[in-house]
């Protein structure tokens, strides 16, 4: 396995560019399959979790072409239905191609998913979501099978909201009979991005971004082309990397908007963020201030940011507290991060955090994609060298991180196993 090595202490300066959005390149892949012929999508980052979602497409009888960030796919032959659990194990967004498989041809077969290894992220909501728009709807020995002789508009309520039950529900709903009413839908600009590419597909759907969102069914869809959204929490990760090390980088392609939970908290710090043409720009304080974070459903505090703010508030000016609302355990990071020197109390869900002064750089192993993104920005600060094992988990979700790093004047390598 690859591992990361850092020698700590370089400020961040000059310009990065945000890929595209894993997050919402993985949902308007799936939804390709509601549509047989030829999409085209632009802006698809080169990561590990899109390489899955590929091949979990061809396995569906898609052809897949994937080049220099462009990426073509072929849903004309498209005809199978089930995914298979040797590709969705590896990765929990698989799950998202059960409600356009079912919509299209009447049955899916969907193995229970794999990912990340905290928390359990139960499917309940997807196949509640199935269920109420009049599919039929199993768990047989660890899939997800569902059937019917053609979906039907109904009103929807998530007693949680989640982004992936959401988009499965709108994938469906474009292909059922009548309208369908999500209530507490997912507001993140993923789901806006899905929603506007269903549209671009003939589909008729509105309300995203507000919590409820309306599909009136039966449109015939066609294929379309699409950019992917930059990636908002490569653009936070990258901008608590700026504030940790105490940078002034523009980083290009990210917006604002997508970002400004993580841009009031990093304010608090005493970092300067502002808009500038083509992307933000990031200054960092020559000492973070310690300020308290709480995870909450988008537009609040995302919870994968928290392991990476973790790591900032670890060499803050004071004690801050970090309460992780959505997945209670996902605290992986923090004996990783102690490691290094942090000094970090955890009780259930609340990590009260005593800032340092300095790091000092350690072997660390990498847990979960967002825990490997806090310890490499840690190893950023730490004084010496920072190698971070099991770094598999980051190429899910940062292209080259690495590299861009290394750009921006990071002393940081990969060495290859």
């Amino acid at each position: 396995m690859d591992k990361i090595i850092i020698d700590g202490g370089q400020r961040l300066e000059g310009e990065v560019t945000i890929s595209g959005a894993k997050n919402a390149a993985l949902p308007i892949m799936a939804a390709t399959l509601l549509a047989p012929g030829v999409f085209h999508l632009g802006n698809v980052p080169s990561l590990a979790d899109v390489r899955t979602m590929g091949h979990v497409l061809r396995v569906l009888g898609a052809a897949v072409e994937h080049h220099d960030h462009s990426m073509t796919i072929d849903t004309t032959n498209a005809r199978y239905h089930e995914a298979p659990y040797e590709l969705v194990k590896t990765m929990r967004a698989s799950v998202c191609v059960l409600g356009p498989t079912l919509a299209r041809l009447g049955r899916a077969r969907v193995s229970l998913p794999g990912g990340c290894a905290w928390g359990p992220r139960p499917v309940d909501f997807h196949i509640r979501a199935m269920k109420e728009l009049g599919a039929r709807v199993e768990i047989e020995h660890g899939y997800i099978v569902a059937s019917t002789e053609g979906l039907r508009g109904t009103t929807m309520h998530f007693d949680t909201s989640s982004v992936g039950a959401t988009e499965n529900a709108m994938m469906a709903a474009t292909l059922a009979d009548g309208a369908t009413v999500i209530e507490n839908a997912a507001r993140e600009p993923e789901i806006g991005a899905l929603a506007e590419f269903l549209r671009a597909m003939g589909a008729d759907v509105r309300g995203d971004g507000t919590g409820t969102v309306v599909v009136e069914g039966g449109h015939e869809l066609h294929p379309a082309d699409v950019e992917i959204i930059p990636d908002r929490i490569e653009t936070g990760t990258f901008m608590v990397a700026i504030a940790m090390t105490g940078g002034d980088v523009l980083i290009r392609g990210a917006k604002l908007d997508h970002a400004t939970a993580v841009a009031m908290k990093l304010r608090e710090t005493g970092a300067q963020v502002s808009e500038e043409d083509g992307g933000l720009r990031v200054r960092g304080p020559v000492w973070p201030r310690a300020v308290n974070v709480t995870t909450a459903p988008y537009p609040g505090f995302p919870t994968d940011m928290q392991a990476q703010f973790m790591a900032l508030m670890s060499i803050a000016d004071g004690s801050s507290v970090i309460t992780e609302t959505i997945y209670a355990d996902r605290f992986s990071h923090v004996p990783e991060l102690k490691r290094l020197g942090a000094q970090i109390g955890l009780d259930r869900n609340i990590a009260v955090i005593t800032g340092v002064r300095k790091l000092s750089g350690a072997k660390v192993m990498a847990t979960d994609l967002r825990a490997s993104a806090a310890l490499i920005l840690a190893g950023l600060v730490a004084e010496g060298e920072t190698e971070v094992s099991r770094v598999y988990h980051i190429d899910r979700g940062y292209e080259a991180i690495e590299k861009k790093l290394a750009a921006l004047g990071a002393r940081i390598t990969r060495l290859k196993q």
